[in-house]
């Protein structure tokens, strides 16, 4: 019983969810994509290689919220720099995640879960911060509804593994909760001085 809804039900929830989700939030997706396309975003999605469960990689959809601009020498402008008034706009919002629920629908995602981070990391992970590989990524998580972007990597990855070690549908349900009303507050989006947060470099 104790691995029932993590092996079998979650994966089952997570599908109705998702699918759900994408019929109810279309209209609300189209309306996105007019806003940035009002600002003059010509890329609407950020498609990026990601780490998943058991280390597998898998490519992330999100809307783009950022432009390309780069300065003299073509490397990229801070985070800050590049996050356009519209790409705020969804940020704030959250609804920049809403093409992941594709991910989650193909079974590269859940919906709660530790957040997808980049691939450049995995040789940064110490043996106990890889355990958050140990289920599937999500769109939200234990550390989202506890910080998101304003705590640090190391209390990030110590929320992540307890997730991993605590998983339970009451959890998942709790942490479903706690992510809309961090939404309404709009709290935890960015670090100061950041758009999101900073790079992780290892311990």
């Amino acid at each position: 019983m104790k691995y029932l809804y993590p092996v079998i039900l979650k994966r089952a929830i997570d599908m109705l969810i998702s699918s759900i989700a994408i019929i109810i939030l279309f209209p609300i997706f189209l309306l996105v994509i007019i806003i940035l396309l009002i600002y003059g975003h010509r890329k609407l999605f950020f498609i990026q290689t990601r780490v998943g469960h058991n280390e597998r990689l898998f490519k992330l959809i999100k809307l783009k919220s950022m432009t390309d601009e780069t300065d003299s020498d073509g490397v990229l402008l801070s985070d800050e720099k590049r996050l356009t008034k519209a790409g705020k706009i969804i940020r704030k919002t959250s609804l920049d995640e809403l093409p992941q629920l594709l991910n989650v629908l193909k079974g590269d995602m859940s919906i709660v879960g530790p957040r997808p981070l980049l691939v450049e990391y995995l040789s940064y992970y110490s043996v106990e911060q890889k355990k958050r590989h140990l289920v599937k990524p999500g769109i939200t998580g234990w550390a989202q509804v506890n910080g998101r972007n304003t705590i640090s990597w190391e209390k990030k990855f110590k929320l992540d593994v307890w997730y991993v070690e605590h998983i339970s549908f009451l959890l998942d349900l709790k942490i479903i909760f706690l992510t809309f009303l961090k939404i309404i507050k709009s709290e935890g989006i960015s670090q100061d001085g950041e758009a999101t947060m900073e790079l992780f470099r290892g311990n």
